[in-house]
């Protein structure tokens, strides 16, 4: 099978157009499924992008994503950016923040944030139904019905598309500012864990005995980032 032109042709032409609802479509195939924050994260993106006259970005690391949060809101941010993990040119800060800044590599950058007011708000806005079923779905996990589950993704459906609505001026607070951007990412050897087998980045391995040991073999400690933020890990 063959393609022609970049793969994210057709979402650089939604930002272009300024069609947040067709983005965030895009944005829930990423996600599984639509909220609030990702719509929100979904309009951070775009308006980062115009507002530094980013309208095309390989994923080369010519334009660097700084998420200061690992909620919903960072998907919406990665999909617009086109920012990833894995493409090097996303930097989280744990400093739970619903806020990010875009880059450029020369340090020219815009960070948008949610501004507190509306956050203090958010749930005043949203049906009584919603926060009910929110809170004892995701909040406290407690078991809950399929019909729950469908109402409240359609509530939460509703209310996402709802947020791409609202003044922008009501909901971002939007900071040009210079920034340091890191060194563009190198590519490390891999060497053979001399315990396991597998291969493992050399600058992540330990040596022991004189061999190059993987840190799960090494029982060394390690960083770990899940919903409650970055932990240490052994």
């Amino acid at each position: 099978m063959t393609t022609s032109g970049p793969p994210r042709a057709a979402i650089e032409a939604l930002i272009r157009e300024g069609n947040t609802e067709a983005l965030l479509q895009k944005a829930g195939e990423l996600h599984g499924h639509f909220c609030p924050f990702l719509a929100l994260g979904v309009r951070a993106g775009v308006i980062a992008m115009r507002t530094l006259g980013i309208l095309e970005n390989p994923g080369m690391e010519d334009v660097v994503a700084i998420l200061e949060c690992n909620n919903c809101f960072s998907d919406g941010v990665q999909m617009v950016t086109g920012c990833t993990f894995g493409n090097n040119a996303l930097i989280y800060r744990d400093v739970g923040k619903t806020a990010f800044t875009l880059a450029r590599r020369d340090g020219d950058a815009v960070r948008v944030a949610l501004r507190a007011d509306f956050v203090e708000r958010f749930q005043d806005r949203l049906p009584d139904e919603a926060s009910t079923l929110f809170q004892k779905i995701v909040q406290e996990h407690q078991e809950a019905t399929p019909q729950e589950h469908a109402r409240l993704m359609e509530l939460w459906t509703e209310a996402s598309f709802q947020q791409l609505a609202l003044p922008e001026e009501e909901v971002f607070a939007v900071q040009h500012l210079r920034v340091e951007v890191p060194p563009r990412s190198r590519i490390f050897a891999s060497v053979r864990c001399a315990i396991c087998g597998e291969s493992v980045m050399e600058t992540r391995a330990r040596i022991q005995d004189g061999q190059p040991v993987c840190i799960p073999c090494s029982g060394d400690e390690y960083y770990q980032l899940t919903g409650n933020g970055i932990a240490v890990e052994r």
